[in-house]
């Protein structure tokens, strides 16, 4: 048999196997199906669907037949896989066996270890929610994401609260986030007549960023050990100016990564669809299919973890902070948000007939209001000391919160605000609901990349996000921001007399007064950053100008009033995001100064001392030999040397000042404006050092080596 037909047949068996693949270390719909009583799975259905407690009696049936499909597929362990205010996943695992007789263990399961588990977990950010007599920490089961097995042992996603039942992880207001909005869009949907819809849900699709270096290049690197990002580095004579690596051939190393991770992701019903080479050299994107909110976050915290372990096996270390390289692009996060119904309907797909589009129209407007009122939250939600790095760079969207509608639906809301005929191929009255809308496409935008927020035909795509972030954050801004909309748009039509006369005012009057927020343009562009001033849309720079605003009058009533957070919640998540800002550059700056002390500042005296010998030794041979390269080398690194020294005094000196600081928001602000400052012209100064010294003296992989390390 020919080598062709050998591969071809390779191939088909590959293609095959996929569909038994997808899913088989999930305890989902199908496996419930077969191993559950049918009553028992009707229950949980139920449950899982409209969101019902689950009876405890039931709850021991499902764990019963969790674990034994769990132990059959090699799973010794099980865990409550939940997510704290770190930002990543947490775990602790208990094993199946319990004593039986004297000498012997039985493997077993209950409901109440499914249902309930109380990992302490103390030492977990609280915020202040938690004396240290009330320390104890419990999770509980969330049946609405299915359990799975990672590293033969079952994870059961769960929520996490308080001994007195704040929330101390990002799935609870999540949750609540996704019930309140589900609330609200119901309330309009009856309106609209759709009494056949029972559940609202948002779904996301998150784009994935990423490098991948070679992994002993990163182990020669302290900075990213320790930081995930570089903190010195001169860039490298070739970057991303050819824009050669976007979409183009994946290196065969890389793409033996991506199969083996789609391959496991798919294991675990994660729907990874899309790969391919980012702008930058090294640089990738791993795209899944839409999900619902709840189910798209814990696949996110999956996807992250598993590209860091499946890289780690190829001899590569995945990169996810937002900004690793200086110079080139960062990473980021794309938020592809949507709200549709369980009857299969996008509620941001514009339709066919004049009632869908009037639907469609109001449902558009409230997200527009939604933006524009709480910028300054959906600003908050993305904020990160790493992601300030990022933001307002050339590769992402400003720091200033606007809309991209493409001007096809401006022109539409424009000529309802207006009054006047839609200009298309035959004129039509825009009065909404009462004349026919004219059918525009479902995709009527083009994908403006400069947007922070962009309509992108039955969705929007949230560009800010940076890498590492929990998508958990921005989805509970966004259902809750939209939900309130919703929830005052309910309020006024179903109070009107006339529906469709209230409905075509509500639109007109919301699109007038909030139209600011959308700008078609480049928000790349300086004028943009004049132009919103005069909007006077928010330019929330940095993670320190904008959380404030998590804790503001306005939005916490918002939050409180739809039981997302209590006061006592949003506080203490103010005091952890701030807490976070600190200590992420504190680490940062003690890593700058360990490197320049120990290797840094050595390493080109030696280099310098070489100089200098090289002359001493030219000077014996010759007295007419020039020594203007050597003189020179070692009066401008001299200089250089004297100024990084005094220059790691100073940072020493500032983050000391810092580190005294008790008050987080003083804190906060120190670290911003002071020892960031002092950070940034070491490294500027270490940077020009690094050019002028030889390679065999520097003592780090530089950025040619490392942004090039993956050959082949």
């Amino acid at each position: 048999m020919s080598q062709v037909v050998l591969s071809a047949q390779k191939a088909k068996d590959e293609l095959s196997r996929i569909p038994e693949l997808f899913g088989s270390m999930v305890f989902n719909d199908h496996v419930m199906k077969e191993r559950l009583p049918k009553d028992t799975y009707r229950a949980l259905r139920k449950t899982i669907e409209l969101g019902k407690s689950l009876d405890k009696s039931i709850a021991n049936v499902v764990a019963n037949a969790m674990k034994d499909w769990a132990v059959e597929k090699g799973a010794t362990h099980f865990t409550h896989w939940f997510q704290p205010m770190t930002g990543i996943t947490a775990e602790k695992h208990d094993s199946f066996i319990s004593p039986e007789g004297d000498s012997s263990v039985i493997m077993e399961f209950s409901g109440k270890e499914l249902v309930k588990g109380e990992p302490d977990a103390s030492s977990f950010p609280s915020g202040g929610l938690r004396a240290t007599f009330e320390a104890r920490g419990y999770t509980a089961w969330d049946p609405s994401s299915y359990a799975f097995i990672k590293d033969d042992t079952l994870c059961i996603p769960t929520v996490f609260c308080s001994y007195s039942g704040e929330a101390l992880d990002k799935k609870t207001p999540l949750l609540r986030s996704m019930e309140v909005i589900n609330k609200q869009a119901l309330r309009i949907l009856r309106l609209f007549g759709h009494t056949e819809v029972s559940r609202v849900n948002t779904t996301v699709g998150p784009e994935q960023e990423y490098f991948l270096i070679d992994q002993d290049t990163f182990q020669q690197r302290e900075d990213l050990v320790l930081c995930n990002r570089t903190l010195f580095g001169s860039k490298s004579p070739k970057g991303q100016e050819l824009e050669d690596h976007y979409f183009g051939v994946i290196k065969p190393r890389v793409a033996a990564f991506m199969k083996d991770l789609d391959e496991e992701l798919w294991k675990l019903g994660v729907l990874a669809k899309t790969e391919h080479n980012e702008v930058a050299p090294a640089q990738h994107e791993l795209a899944p299919i839409f999900s619902s909110t709840n189910v798209a976050t814990d696949h996110n915290q999956l996807m992250m973890e598993i590209m860091q372990k499946v890289a780690s096996r190829h001899g590569m270390a995945c990169l996810l902070h937002e900004k690793p390289f200086d110079g080139v692009n960062g990473s980021g996060k794309h938020n592809n948000w949507s709200i549709s119904t369980n009857t299969g309907v996008n509620l941001l797909e514009p339709g066919d007939s004049p009632r869908e589009n009037a639907q469609f129209l109001l449902f558009l407007t409230a997200v527009i209001k939604a933006v524009d009122e709480y910028q300054d939250l959906l600003r908050v939600s993305v904020a990160s000391a790493g992601n300030d790095h990022r933001l307002g760079a050339n590769e992402a969207p400003p720091a200033i919160v606007s809309m991209f509608l493409g001007d096809e639906l401006t022109e539409i809301l424009e000529s309802i605000e207006n009054g006047s005929a839609y200009s298309q191929k035959d004129k039509e009255d825009m009065r909404v609901g009462v004349h026919i809308l004219p059918r525009f496409p479902k995709d009527t935008t083009d994908r403006n990349r400069t947007s922070p927020f962009a309509f992108t035909g039955n969705k929007f795509e949230f560009r800010m996000l940076g890498s590492t972030l929990s998508i958990s954050g921005p989805n509970i801004v966004l259902n809750t921001i939209v939900a309130e909309e919703l929830s005052q748009f309910a309020d006024i039509l179903e109070q009107a007399d006339d529906f469709n006369a209230a409905l075509h005012e509500l639109i007109k009057k919301t699109f007038s007064e909030h139209k600011r927020i959308v700008f078609n343009g480049n928000n790349y562009s300086d004028e943009w950053v004049e132009e919103a001033k005069r909007r006077g849309l928010l330019n929330l720079k940095t993670t320190v100008d904008a959380l404030p605003s998590f804790i503001s009058d306005k939005n916490v009533a918002l939050f409180t009033k739809h039981k997302i957070f209590t006061t006592a919640e949003l506080h203490s998540r103010y005091e952890i995001l701030m807490e976070s800002y600190s200590k992420k550059i504190n680490i940062e700056a003690l890593t700058m100064l360990d490197m320049a002390k120990r290797k840094i500042l050595p390493a080109v005296a030696s280099y310098i001392h070489s100089l200098t010998q090289s002359a001493l030794d030219k000077k014996a041979l010759c007295d007419s030999i020039p020594l203007d390269y050597e003189m020179d080398q070692i009066k401008a690194l001299s200089e250089d040397v004297k100024l990084a020294y005094e220059q790691v005094g100073k940072l020493q000196r500032d983050l000391s000042a810092a580190q005294e600081l008790s008050d987080v928001t003083e804190q906060g602000v120190c670290f911003k404006d002071t020892v960031l400052v002092d950070m940034e012209q070491l490294r500027a100064t270490v940077d020009k050092m690094e050019e002028a010294t030889s390679e065999e003296y520097w003592p780090y992989p530089n950025y040619t080596q490392l942004l090039y390390s993956v050959h082949y």
